[in-house]
């Protein structure tokens, strides 16, 4: 989780919402990172686990992240939550809650969702105390914050 923080933290000189993600091999090896970079890019999908998601798969040269873990600072949103079923990632370790957006268990629960060809093994609340701290002064430092309307993720 303390990698997935530093990507977060990175986020924060595009002015992104600071939400990091890696994506750990079978042996634990980080094979993918990630930051949100919609802001960056003007992308709506560079969210962290997107991010990370794909660059594990480029290391790989497979699209399946089979024996993979993604480890990031936020519970993943519905969009990220489709990419890790589709991606294959079994397991998915995450800091902070998100009440207004998240995938993993508060929300919605689509990572462990039966009707899916695919569930995850979701662990939740690692490091949540600075997880969560991270995105509350993001959010209450105005001059942190993009122009515009956000979501936390």
């Amino acid at each position: 989780m303390r990698l997935a923080l530093q990507e977060a933290h990175g986020a924060l000189a595009s002015g992104d919402v600071p939400v990091g993600a890696v994506v750990l091999d079978a042996d634990g090896t980080v094979i993918g990172r990630g930051r949100n970079e919609r802001e960056l890019h003007q992308d709506p999908t560079l969210h962290a686990e997107v991010v990370a998601i794909r660059q594990a798969a480029a290391h790989t040269g497979d699209w399946h992240l089979t024996g993979c873990t993604l480890v990031v600072t936020l519970e993943p949103c519905v969009m990220c939550a489709g990419a890790i079923v589709a991606a294959r990632v079994p397991v998915v370790v995450f800091g902070a809650w998100d009440e207004k957006a998240g995938a993993a268990g508060s929300l919605y629960d689509v990572l462990r969702d039966r009707r899916l060809n695919h569930r995850v093994e979701v662990i939740s609340g690692v490091l949540e105390a600075e997880c969560g701290r991270l995105l509350r002064e993001f959010f209450e430092d105005p001059r942190r914050r993009p122009a515009g309307p956000t979501a936390i993720h």
